[in-house]
C-alpha cells in the first residue's frame, strides 16, 4: 500500500505529463502502478482527478486545484532532506506559469525571463500569448501582464510604465494620399485594424475624449500586432500602433505620426500576479525582474 506522499508525488507526475504511461517512464513504475495511486487518490479525496477514455486522459477542475496545492508542497517536503546547497537552488525549481499580450511578450518579455531561467537552471518558463486578458485564477497563470491598470482585490499590481499609441503611415503612403488632419478623414484614407479574436469584430482606433473610430473597409486585419505593424510598415495603410512597436520605426523616419493633436491618453502597463499569501522564489524572481524590464520602454522599442 502506498503512503499518501507517494501517491501524491504519481498524482503530480500524472498531472504534468498528461498521461499515465508517462508518469509511469518518469517515475520508473509500471502503469498499472500509478492508475492504482490515481484511483486511491481519487477514493481519499471524494473527487474525480482525472477525465479518462482509451486514448487520453484530462485533469478535471478539481484535479488542477489539488496540483496547485500539491505541487508546492512536495517541492517544500523534498527541501527539508536536501543539502544546503541543493536547498538554496531547489527554491527556484519548478514552473511558472505567465501570460501577456502576443508582441509584448515576445519582445519585451521573452529576453527577461530567459534571462532569468538560465541564472537557475531548475527554473521552467510556460509563456502564453494572447491578445485576449487570461482569467489569472482560472488559467493557473503565475504572472500576467497587460495594459490597463487592473482594479481587481483579488491580484497584486504594479504599474510600471506608460505606452502611447500612434496612428502612423510611411512617407510614400503621406505622398501617394494625402495627409489626414482630423480623424474623419481616415474614412477615405486606406487602414488596418486588428480582430478581437473573442467575439470576431475589429478593435475601435481610440482618440482624444474618448472619441472611437472603426475602419469599415480595412485594406489589412490580423489577429497579430507585428503583423499589423509590418503591413503598415510597408506603405500599404495607415494604422493605429502601440508605441513599444512603432517608436523606432518613427525614430528612423519609417514611420510619421499623424493626428497628433488627438493622440489618446497613453495606457498604463501593468505586471500582475494573483495575491494568495506566501509567493514562491521562482515567481517572486521573475516577477520583480518583468518590473524592472518593463519600467524601461525604451529598452523595448531598440530591440528588432
Amino acid at each position: 500500500m502506498l503512503n499518501r506522499l507517494e501517491m501524491l508525488r504519481i498524482f503530480m507526475a500524472a498531472a504534468e505529463t498528461g498521461s499515465f504511461k508517462q508518469a509511469a517512464i518518469h517515475l520508473g513504475i509500471s502503469p498499472q502502478a500509478v492508475t492504482r495511486a490515481i484511483q486511491e487518490l481519487e477514493r481519499l479525496q471524494g473527487e474525480m482527478l482525472f477525465h479518462r477514455n482509451t486514448r487520453q486522459i484530462r485533469i478535471t477542475d478539481f484535479g488542477e486545484q489539488l496540483a496547485s496545492r500539491a505541487g508546492e508542497s512536495l517541492r517544500q517536503v523534498d527541501l527539508l532532506f536536501a543539502p544546503q546547497g541543493q536547498r538554496q537552488n531547489a527554491e527556484f525549481e519548478g514552473v511558472v506559469h505567465l501570460t501577456a499580450p502576443k508582441a509584448l511578450g515576445r519582445i519585451g518579455m521573452v529576453p527577461v525571463v530567459a534571462d532569468v531561467a538560465m541564472r537557475h537552471p531548475g527554473l521552467r518558463i510556460d509563456l502564453d500569448l494572447s491578445d485576449t486578458p487570461a482569467h489569472v485564477i482560472d488559467e493557473r497563470i503565475d504572472i500576467g501582464v497587460r495594459f490597463g491598470l487592473l482594479r481587481d482585490s483579488r491580484f497584486v499590481a504594479r504599474k510600471v510604465a506608460k505606452h502611447a499609441f500612434h496612428v502612423v503611415g510611411t512617407p510614400a503612403l503621406i505622398e501617394r494620399v494625402g495627409l489626414p488632419t482630423h480623424v474623419r478623414d481616415l474614412a477615405a484614407l486606406p487602414t488596418t485594424v486588428m480582430h478581437d479574436v473573442t467575439t470576431g469584430r475589429p478593435w475601435p482606433w481610440l482618440f482624444k475624449g474618448g472619441q472611437r473610430f472603426t475602419p469599415a473597409q480595412p485594406v489589412f486585419s490580423s489577429n497579430d500586432s507585428e503583423a499589423e505593424r509590418d503591413a503598415v510598415l510597408s506603405g500599404l495603410a495607415f494604422g493605429q500602433i502601440a508605441g513599444f512597436l512603432a517608436d523606432r520605426h518613427i525614430a528612423a523616419g519609417e514611420l510619421v505620426p499623424v493626428l497628433q493633436p488627438f493622440a489618446p491618453e497613453p495606457w498604463d502597463l501593468c505586471v500582475y500576479r494573483p495575491q494568495t499569501g506566501p509567493v514562491p522564489k521562482r515567481v517572486r524572481v521573475i516577477f520583480d525582474a518583468l518590473v524592472r524590464a518593463l519600467a524601461d520602454p525604451g529598452a523595448q522599442a531598440a530591440r528588432p
